[in-house]
């Protein structure tokens, strides 16, 4: 907004056009925004200029006859004046810089300009510049100026990461439950469940009975005897089971299903679960009539009780359950009978994700900013507003550095919680020592507790193995250190040697795979890969998505926006050899500074963020994202906490030009997404490259137009990609990829990113590719393709998609270039990427940690024989086209 001359009007610039304002790139020519003026004696409103293009940055002159303004002419900003009594529009400079209307233009859409005090000329800003124009076009001229500055920056940090030890420590246990009596701990590690003395001493399994079976989501009768849990199989689906410690499990459900948190009745007769849907990473099959049941805990048949409810659970009686519902954005925690009639709603909170009844029904557990709080549960109707700052009744914060998998023992005497793999307990009798007039000791959140992580090895093949005859990308140097006829010799599951034929000497029993005729590059990295990891919790044992990306020669990704307790145990599963997929790295949870109860991290300290942190630390994180702190010292207190940690930040730019140089400024170890401008310029240039902050522009997403992703479906038929569609549901990628929009081939900016990105790797900065999940598989080679479309060459293009994001990412010790000593993580081509960057796609095998695989199948070829499963549309009875509605709410991962 700028005040007329008068000092009687506000002018100000109107988005005029419904939902966001990067969907612009629908139509450049719709009239997007205008200008309004606002009568500060009157309050009246009123048009002062409209039309195609969009209107923007209204400047009026000191005369108040006239108003210069930006507007664009097809996809190209213009700037204009307008004059005020005659309404005539005119011209007068074709030069601007691109405005930001399709980005958030938060701050603005174009810089601001003024009028000379005589209302002849304008200054404005445009090709780095800053220039003089005629209201009527003439006497164009530049202002010459310069800027001799200096900024202090912090150095970021790129700890360097162990990516394939022998053996690791577990850090994501699931569910753990203490026994009622206290003396055990149930908890899911790698898709099963053990049982361990609260005391110390060992794990040992729960379930005698089906290796081929997860054990998910365990929950205790009250006396003790036996633990509910939910079985599961991708190809069979889920069942409700029951096992005393130790024995063999029961069926007690007689359908398959898609079955989640199951919990006894007081009395131990009846068991009340959630039944869910799949159709996505999972089948859709018996997905219907999906709710809340109860069925009796012998076995026989579920009966639905409420359609839209969760994690249900009883308190003191048996013939009331506790339920989770939404209303106007808020969690409820809410009882019914058992036929779901008679609903009580006991407390509403906007900012609460979990509430946990105690045995004896006097108390809740909630869950709100990572913690866990307790407050009194009221009888009867009475609905309570819960907050972690107080209410009508008293609240208690719990824990201390984050809490997750909330539950009682001692019928609500005690209250545990797991943190990462440490299970903490708290007395409910001292959680409210320090409520008002209360003289006794306060109570400080345990810092310690007792451990369940487990020691395990990884998975790890063993023999050698001598790729023969292939040209060889190591990506050891700048120019792609290419070997022809060469040889890498594998050992287990590290290279061993590298070298042309006759200089590499090949051990006799080592496997021979001629590879003559192929290309050879390093495992692609990619360091913005959103992706799905799972359904509610439970983790497939084949993620098709996952599994594209590997076939098409993805070895390892950063996730850098997951839940904790779905990514982590993918990624522990993945190490050990239980699910194939890319080596998985990744944040966790986002440290997100907006309002949205399931991830909403409050930092009003340095305390604040360092708990943040290591709340995610704990839980197998190696960086954390910045994403959304409003202020500028909250970020910062994050990345201290984060460099204290010995952590990288990946902060989100948020297509803020201005947040995105402090960011770089602030010892962030990376930006996330694009600077919003078509072109930077020298000073921003020169200012990042004496950083060591290191960017992925993710071109997939670009902001400002139509990016990478809808110009790659344009131009390919994505459904038929011989490889893609061998490893993706028909419906999914018919859903995203058959009709598509299309765009002038001018108007797409992910080459204009990609063409600024190189000015910054040519000066030093790791710039990496970045395929935010937009389409499994292929992702990763649009962004490559989008940079050499951007001027890269093909070589350049693909050190963004190895060795630039494993360095920047701490990965390249062991990953990223093809050199003696690392990790053989590879892609076997058809043809030459160096000579065609298109010829990136074209996969033969992929080699993962010394596992050959066959991309069409995913089976392992030469260095052992693991087979693939049938995916679930493969299967006998299933329809190619099932699970299509899930494909539209799950193609992309906007905001992360």
């Amino acid at each position: 907004p700028i005040y007329a001359p008068d000092g009687k009007a506000i002018y100000f610039t109107r988005n005029v056009t419904p939902g966001p304002i990067f969907e612009y790139a629908q139509n450049s020519n719709t009239d997007l925004f205008d200008i309004q003026r606002y009568d500060l004696n009157t309050g009246e409103v009123t048009t002062v200029v409209s039309g195609a293009g969009g209107s923007v940055r209204p400047t009026p002159s000191p005369d108040g006859r006239k108003i210069a303004f930006v507007r664009r002419e097809r996809a190209r900003s213009k700037l204009y004046v307008k004059d005020l009594v005659s309404g005539e529009e005119r011209k007068i400079y074709d030069a601007l810089d691109q405005d930001v209307q399709e980005t958030w233009a938060v701050t603005g859409v174009y810089p601001n300009m003024a009028w000379t005090p005589d209302s002849r000329s304008v200054v404005f800003w445009a090709g780095g510049k800053i220039r003089r124009v005629d209201g009527d076009g003439a006497g164009v001229a530049e202002i010459p100026f310069r800027v001799a500055d200096t900024r202090t920056v912090i150095d970021a940090l790129h700890p360097q990461i162990d990516v394939a030890p022998d053996r690791f420590q577990t850090r994501m246990p699931r569910w753990a439950s203490v026994s009622p009596d206290g003396r055990q701990v149930v908890f899911e590690t790698l898709g099963k469940l053990w049982i361990k003395p609260m005391a110390g001493g060992e794990p040992r399994r729960l379930v005698r009975g089906d290796e081929a079976e997860l054990e998910l989501f365990p929950s205790w009768s009250r006396d003790g005897r036996t633990i509910v849990f939910v079985g599961w199989t991708d190809l069979g689906l889920g069942r409700i089971r029951t096992v005393a410690a130790g024995g063999a499990a029961r069926d007690v459900t007689a359908q398959p299903g898609h079955y989640a948190r199951p919990h006894f009745s007081p009395d131990g007769r009846t068991i009340v679960f959630e039944r869910g849907g799949g159709g996505f990473l999972t089948s859709p099959k018996w997905s219907e009539n999906q709710g809340v049941y109860r069925v009796p805990a012998a076995g026989g048949t579920a009966v639905r009780v409420a359609r839209d409810g969760a994690e249900p659970q009883y308190g003191a009686d048996n013939d009331r359950i506790f339920m989770i519902m939404s209303a106007a954005g808020k969690r409820q925690l809410v009882s019914t009978n058992l036929d779901g009639e008679a609903k009580r709603i006991h407390a509403t909170g906007e900012l609460v994700n979990d509430f946990v009844v105690s045995p004896d029904g006097q108390y809740f557990a909630f869950r709100q900013n990572y913690e866990a709080f307790v407050m009194p549960l009221m009888p009867g109707t009475q609905d309570v507003a819960v907050d972690e700052k107080g209410g009508p009744l008293p609240v208690a914060r719990a824990s201390a550095e984050g809490a997750d998998f909330i539950n009682w023992s001692d019928n609500g005497r005690r209250l545990h919680w797991s943190m990462g793999p440490t299970v903490y307990t708290a007395d409910t009798a001292a959680l409210f020592a320090s409520a008002p007039g209360d003289s006794g000791p306060k109570y400080q959140p345990p810092r310690t507790g007792v451990s369940i992580s487990m020691d395990v090895a990884a998975d790890k093949p063993t023999g050698m193995v001598a790729l023969t005859g292939a040209r060889i990308v190591t990506m050891a140097s700048k120019d792609g250190g290419i070997i022809d006829d060469g040889v890498i010799l594998v050992r287990g599951d590290r290279i061993a040697a590298i070298g042309r034929r006759g200089e590499v000497a090949i051990p006799a029993g080592a496997k021979i795979v001629d590879v003559a005729g192929k290309t050879i590059v390093p495992g692609f990295v990619d360091a913005h890969a959103h992706g799905a990891q799972g359904e509610d919790d439970l983790i497939p044992q084949q993620n098709w998505s996952a599994m594209a990306n590997l076939a098409l020669g993805t070895t390892t990704i950063h996730d850098p926006s997951a839940r904790a307790a779905e990514i982590f145990v993918a990624s522990e599963m993945q190490r050990t050899g239980r699910i194939l997929a890319p080596r998985t790295f990744s944040t966790g949870e986002i440290i997100y500074g907006a309002k949205a109860a399931d991830v909403y991290a409050e930092i009003n300290n340095y305390d604040d963020a360092l708990a943040h942190v290591r709340r995610l630390k704990a839980e197998g994180a190696h960086s954390v994202k910045n994403y959304n702190q409003p202020r500028r010292e909250q970020r910062q207190m994050v990345v201290a906490a984060a460099q204290h940690e010995g952590m990288e930040v990946v902060p989100e730019g948020g297509s803020l030009f201005n947040m995105d140089l402090t960011l770089v400024q602030d010892g962030n170890a990376t930006l996330e997404h694009n600077i919003p401008l078509r072109i930077i310029y020298d000073d921003v240039v020169q200012f990042w490259s004496q950083t060591k902050t290191n960017y992925t522009p993710t071109l997939v997403v670009t902001y400002g137009g139509p990016a990478g992703d809808p110009y790659w479906r344009q131009h390919m038929d994505v459904w038929r990609h011989p490889l893609l569609s061998r490893h993706a549901p028909p419906a999914v990628l018919a859903a995203q990829n058959v009709r598509r929009t299309m765009a002038p081939e001018e108007d797409y900016v992910d080459a204009d990113s990609a063409r600024e990105a190189k000015k910054l790797a040519d000066r030093g900065v790791q710039v990496s590719i970045g395929a935010h999940g937009q389409q499994a598989g292929l992702g990763a080679h649009w962004e490559m393709w989008s940079f050499v479309r951007g001027g890269w060459s093909p070589i350049e293009a693909l050190r963004a998609a190895t060795i630039m994001p494993a360095t920047s990412l701490g990965f390249a010790r062991d990953v990223g270039s093809l050199e003696p000593g690392k990790l053989a993580d590879l892609v076997v081509l058809d043809a030459d990427p160096t000579v065609d960057i298109r010829n990136s796609d074209k996969v033969h095998q992929v080699m993962l940690g010394g596992r050959l695989y066959d991309s069409a199948t995913l089976n392992e070829v030469a260095t052992g024989n693991r087979i693939r499963q049938p995916y679930w549309w493969e299967m006998p009875g299933a329809s190619a086209y099932a699970g299509a509605t899930a494909a539209a709410a799950t193609s992309a991962t906007d905001g992360d």
